[in-house]
């Protein structure tokens, strides 16, 4: 950060007001009146008299009540004991409570100590005393610091260019820097971007420490800019808290990286405000000074830049936000946008449309290719048609090696490699989708068997008041393990998750959807990955209402496949694990640093990418079971799986071309990495191509009929596919939770569905969420819940654009 922040060329302006001070004129005609602060005793007596002594008149208040004092019969200053009856301490809990108040925070405050040292001094003098003197002081320099603060000229903050308090520009004065940059001729400027900080917390603590949190916080910010060194030239801080940044001559890419990278070391960061540990969220909303021209421009940017930054905010995702014109509207109105016409529009024709680009793109389009390719002596079918097979091939042996990785899955370490720590469980929930879930989801977790103290953190929003909150707050009455965070206005289980991972105590933390059960050991095996050197580990999701139906029997097993044989296979063959969504545990400062994005429909993948690309170490454990409940009907199922499918392109589109390039990732690693990213993306539309290839061949040879179906290579890459099924089916079984294994039935039936259905499913699945997003169609549907016991009691789904489920 430049020097420009610190020590700005211009010095201090002079004083030149020549307004009185409220208790300069009056001392002249009337004895100064003097509040003593202390508990009754010999030393607020000895007080008494020494101030009587020099002619002041006294008055006293015990601590607690001071403010009262304060109103009743305004003092000209006030004198507090910093040191109680019994010892303890008392002044900087006095200072807290005169400077809470509008009426005592331009008081003169000064503390009376018994303390040695001047380590005390500064202590009390930081949290807002004006001076100190000794106990028992002498009566001629008590009686002349009382004076020289009643007859001082005070220098309002906004007639100076820096914030003594902070070291940052007064919000007038910033102002005036950002007049002076927009007026600038266009042509010598270059750039620029404005920002403004929000901190998410500043109000909560603010109500539990009083107004000087404000002042504390963006000071903390603007010690986390110094440090960066990055490109902020000026610095400022308003009233409420805000930190103001101006960015001149930057392009809009360096500035946001700029931004996004403060944000991230901020929440990355504990600090120290009024005496308490906390984590921040800074919300960081901006514009580009291009966009601001005309008469009152400066004031017309800082109050977009204060609408970004509310935008910001309502996410917690430590993302800097651009300012739109529909923010200026939502900011006026104290909602959100509405969702445009077009988005809504698309969100409607989408499920019609899908079916037919499906077809026109992965058939029409290749076949009308073959036969244009044929007419001019080309014979690209052909070649199609080897590149088909060799695809599925690979695809296969790729199943086939998955397993016999995962026999080899790195075993849980035997022993935890430090203490068992302070613990938390956030679970995310909307609360319409959960309702006849969530009283049995909490029970659940407060039955859980941990050596520490663990508590349960329900993050949910709801649209409107529901009976089972009061049935909550019941719970949290009788066990004060159960903290209750409604986030209003959230529309994401991501905004529900950044909402709670400030307010967490766990040194790390275990996420969870609404319908989760963890085993009773989990928080304990989780924390022997996490103390002997993981940053995360995703456990085994575990399907607990597979008789419902047909449909939660299949997702059933396939939940097996994937977290008893992929999961651990994929992080043997390739080096790194991924996921850490429901039933992932996470050290908390990562979490807190790295947060997740409500934007992506796969929010915890794309967080444990960014996570991977910072160096963090990510475990698979099978043996870490938390069970849950699957969806019971196709439909829910589709839209679930299309959710997934549509997120797992945005991190492909997101993450996979920087992890090429990074250089955090080995060649094994990157290896795994196209696989993940890439050729999941690219399969689904491989093996369509199956049917073009065929129908060109059968124009060929006049008809399907003299087609030769006995093609030597052809029945070899079949057989091939198809054993990929079967051998993927074996290992799962194989490696299955005890109570599934005992269901071999089940397994014949994921078998045979998965070969003749559900493979073809999930590709049209695939191939659908890749149209949507190709259309912008991103919104979220609500898969609803079942209760176990009840398949037919579902929930019916919510509106699209609600959040919290999974």
């Amino acid at each position: 950060m430049s020097d420009a922040l610190r020590r700005p060329d211009a010095s201090p302006q002079p004083h030149s007001h020549t307004e009185p001070h409220p208790h300069t004129e009056p001392h002249t005609h009337h004895r100064p009146h003097v509040l003593a602060v202390g508990a009754p005793g010999p030393g607020r007596e000895q007080l008494t008299r020494t101030l009587r002594l020099t002619g002041h008149e006294v008055t006293h208040a015990v601590p607690g009540d001071v403010r009262r004092q304060v109103r009743q019969a305004p003092p000209d200053a006030i004198v507090a004991l910093d040191d109680g009856p019994d010892g303890r301490r008392q002044g900087r809990d006095v200072i807290r409570e005169v400077r809470a108040d509008p009426a005592g925070q331009a008081l003169p405050l000064l503390m009376v100590t018994a303390a040695r040292g001047p380590s005390t001094v500064a202590e009390l003098l930081r949290h807002g005393a004006d001076d100190c003197v000794p106990e028992a002081p002498d009566p001629d320099e008590l009686s002349a610091r009382i004076a020289a603060k009643l007859h001082r000229v005070p220098v309002p903050v906004e007639q100076l260019l820096l914030d003594p308090r902070t070291g940052l520009y007064s919000a007038p004065h910033f102002m005036a820097e950002l007049d002076r940059e927009l007026q600038r001729p266009a042509a010598a400027r270059r750039g620029g971007v404005l920002a403004v900080v929000r901190v998410a917390e500043t109000e909560a603590l603010e109500t539990r420490l009083g107004p000087r949190v404000r002042r504390e916080v963006a000071e903390r910010l603007a010690q986390v800019g110094e440090r960066l060194g990055n490109v902020c030239d000026r610095l400022g801080w308003d009233e409420e808290g805000r930190l103001l940044v101006l960015m001149p001559g930057v392009d809009e890419e360096t500035a946001t990286a700029s931004l996004r990278e403060f944000a991230s070391s901020v929440a990355g960061t504990r600090f120290v405000v009024a005496d308490e540990n906390v984590r921040l969220t800074p919300a960081v909303g901006w514009l580009p000074l291009s966009d601001c021209t005309g008469e009152g421009a400066s004031a017309r940017a800082a109050e977009r830049a204060r609408d970004a930054a509310e935008e910001a905010l309502r996410h917690r995702d430590l993302r800097p936000v651009r300012y739109e014109p529909w923010m200026r509207t939502a900011a006026a109105h104290g909602h959100r946008r509405a969702r445009p016409g077009l988005r809504g529009l698309l969100s409607a024709v989408t499920p019609l449309l899908s079916p037919v680009l499906m077809v026109a793109l992965g058939v029409g389009v290749p076949f009308l290719l073959y036969q244009q390719a044929y007419a001019m002596g080309w014979d690209a079918a052909s070649f199609a048609y080897w590149v088909v097979v060799a695809g599925l091939v690979t695809s296969a042996l790729l199943i086939v090696l998955e397993c016999l990785f995962s026999l080899d899955a790195e075993q849980r370490p035997a022993a935890p490699g430090q203490p068992y720590p302070v613990a938390s469980a956030v679970i995310a929930a909307y609360l319409p989708n959960e309702a006849a879930t969530i009283v049995d989801t909490v029970e659940s977790f407060l039955r859980l068997d941990y050596p520490n103290e663990l508590e349960i953190v329900l993050a949910y929003n709801t649209p409107h008041p529901l009976p089972v909150e009061e049935t909550l707050r019941e719970i949290a009455g009788r066990d004060p393990r159960l903290v209750l965070l409604p986030v209003a206005g959230s529309t994401s289980k991501a905004q529900n998750l950044n909402a709670a991972v400030t307010r967490v105590r766990g040194e790390f933390v275990g996420i969870f959807d609404a319908d989760h059960h963890p085993a009773p050991d989990a928080f304990r095996h989780a924390w022997d990955w996490l103390s002997n050197g993981y940053d995360v580990v995703q456990g085994h999701c575990v399907i607990r209402n597979g008789e419902s139906s047909w449909v939660a029997r299949l997702v059933g097993i396939e939940f097996e496949a994937i977290y008893a044989v992929s999961h651990p296979g994929r992080t043997r063959l390739y080096g790194f694990g991924v996921f850490g969504g429901s039933n992932g545990f996470w050290r908390t400062d990562l979490l807190a640093r790295t947060r997740m994005h409500g934007s992506m429909l796969t929010e915890d993948i794309d967080s444990t990418m960014r996570a991977l690309g910072e160096g963090a170490r990510i475990a698979m454990d099978r043996t870490l079971v938390s069970r849950e409940l699957a969806p019971t009907m196709l439909k829910p199922l589709w839209n679930q799986r299309s959710r997934w499918a549509q997120g797992w392109l945005q991190v492909s589109l997101e993450h996979l071309w920087r992890g090429l390039r990074s250089p955090v990732f080995t060649r094994r690693q990157k290896t795994g990495l196209f696989v993940l990213l890439g050729w999941r993306e690219i399969q689904p539309w491989l093996t369509l191509q199956i049917l073009p290839i065929l129908l060109h061949a059968a124009w060929r040879a006049g008809g399907a009929d003299r087609l030769d179906w006995a093609v030597p290579v052809c029945l070899v890459a079949a057989a091939v596919t198809m054993s990929a099924g079967l051998v993927q089916a074996a290992f799962a079984w194989r490696l299955a939770v005890p109570e599934l294994r005992a269901r071999r039935s089940w397994f014949w039936h994921y078998l045979l569905v998965t070969t003749f259905f559900y493979t073809h499913f999930k590709n049209m699945v695939a191939r659908a969420a890749h149209l949507k997003e190709a259309l912008g169609d991103r919104q979220w549907r609500v898969t609803p819940r079942a209760t176990a016991v009840a398949a037919t009691a579902v929930v019916a789904a919510e509106p699209a654009g609600t959040g919290g489920g999974s």
